[in-house]
């Protein structure tokens, strides 16, 4: 198991620098494409009409994202909880909060880790989810409504479940990912804009000239760029996060040595009757189950591998159960 651990650790850490790596290059290939494209359009234009020589979208673009993935890195975490309007807990005043606290230090020494910060997210339907660099930095959110629901041994599993993460390094990428999902849509929703203008002025101005086939070829692919990034950088989230709920289920439910208590604690999540509003749908993927509608992720197969953030509840329930056979079988 540790050098499983180990093995997803380094995993992570490699995933997260390919993540900026890429999320830089992809704008980067976005701002230097349209200047291309724009060039390409306007460069046999009469001396008079406007010509696309200085890739001033290029070098801004770039410059952008260099320093999204900056802050991503350095605030994506204390962005993630203000969206969801979660506060510190700090000193509980009540014997849920003081409940959680309890069960929160209990998982740091089993997971053997610091103990996170603890945040109560304002929203009744019940929920979780870490962020976080590394186990130093690391932040525990739970809705108010997970706290009223769930008894003490299924609080734990639940923590346990996001005390995992921590400990996988989970919580870098995911973080990571929540910041630049939503990034991406809103750049390329701006970017479509701005295009859609000196696109029209390109074409125009083209027209009496018969095109240019290479402009044509060039703007062509980056507008589908342009296009599916917000789709494709959401599937990537849903990837990253179907496959890693399974392993920090399997963790966890080692820190507290019972799986059946986490599985419970899932199919009370699962049940509720509302979706988690509090929390932004670019975050999606750090929660514990889907916050949006679960009836995509309720059906196993193709159509919920690409459009669900989280695999099915059965499945993980079941893999959980499983667990406590054996462990009933072996001991």
């Amino acid at each position: 198991m540790t050098a499983d651990l180990f093995a997803q650790q380094q995993s992570n850490r490699r995933r997260s620098a390919g993540l900026t790596a890429g999320f830089v290059l992809f704008f980067a290939w976005i701002g230097f494409g349209g200047d291309l494209s724009w060039y390409l359009a306007t460069r046999t234009l009469p001396p008079e009409a406007y010509h696309h020589v200085i890739p001033v979208t290029g070098l801004l673009t770039t410059a952008v994202a260099a320093g999204i993935a900056w802050y991503s890195w350095s605030h994506g975490p204390e962005a993630v909880l203000a969206a969801t309007g979660a506060t510190e807990l700090i000193d509980p005043v009540t014997p849920e909060q003081q409940r959680l606290v309890n069960v929160v230090d209990e998982m740091a020494i089993a997971s053997g880790q610091p103990r996170p910060r603890i945040w109560i997210v304002p929203d009744q339907d019940p929920n979780a989810f870490a962020t976080g660099r590394d186990p130093v930095t690391a932040h525990v959110a739970v809705t108010a409504g997970l706290l009223g629901m769930l008894n003490r041994d299924e609080l734990q599993g639940v923590v346990s479940h996001e005390m995992a993460h921590i400990k996988n390094l989970d919580v870098r990428l995911m973080t990571l990912l929540a910041a630049m999902v939503g990034t991406i849509a809103l750049m390329s929703d701006t970017l479509q804009r701005l295009y859609r203008h000196g696109g029209r002025r390109a074409r125009g101005g083209g027209k009496d000239r018969g095109g240019n086939p290479l402009a044509i070829a060039v703007f062509l692919l980056w507008l589908v760029s342009l296009v599916l990034a917000p789709l494709i950088a959401r599937l990537l989230a849903m990837g990253v996060s179907r496959k890693r709920e399974y392993l920090a289920d399997a963790l966890g439910a080692q820190f507290t040595r019972n799986p059946v208590a986490l599985a419970s604690a899932l199919e009370k999540i699962d049940g509720a009757a509302q979706a988690t509003r509090s929390i932004a749908r670019g975050a999606a993927h750090m929660c514990i189950v889907d916050p949006a509608e679960r009836r995509i992720a309720a059906h196993p197969g193709l159509f919920g591998d690409i459009f669900a953030s989280h695999p099915p509840i059965g499945l993980r329930v079941a893999r959980l159960r499983g667990m406590a056979y054996q462990t009933a079988r072996t001991g």
